[in-house]
């Protein structure tokens, strides 16, 4: 487990192995959103980056009898 320590001024840093295994460089941004007493890191994708991630998902979608149409 990474553990890390938060400094005088509220900043931390990320261990080497978690930004090896997400890809994260110097000026990478992150989005940081927080659970009630949890803390996540996500890393924020180019639109360009994202073309094709849904590629296999199935399309199709069944609707309920009462859904409007």
């Amino acid at each position: 487990m990474n553990e890390v320590i938060v400094s005088p001024k509220y900043q931390v840093v990320i261990p080497k192995a978690v930004r090896d295994r997400c890809g994260i460089v110097p000026g990478a941004r992150l989005q940081v959103l927080s659970y009630d007493d949890r803390i996540e890191f996500v890393k924020v994708r180019e639109v360009c980056e994202m073309r094709g991630f849904l590629n296999g998902c199935d399309p199709t979608f069944n609707r309920d009898e009462n859904d409007r149409t």
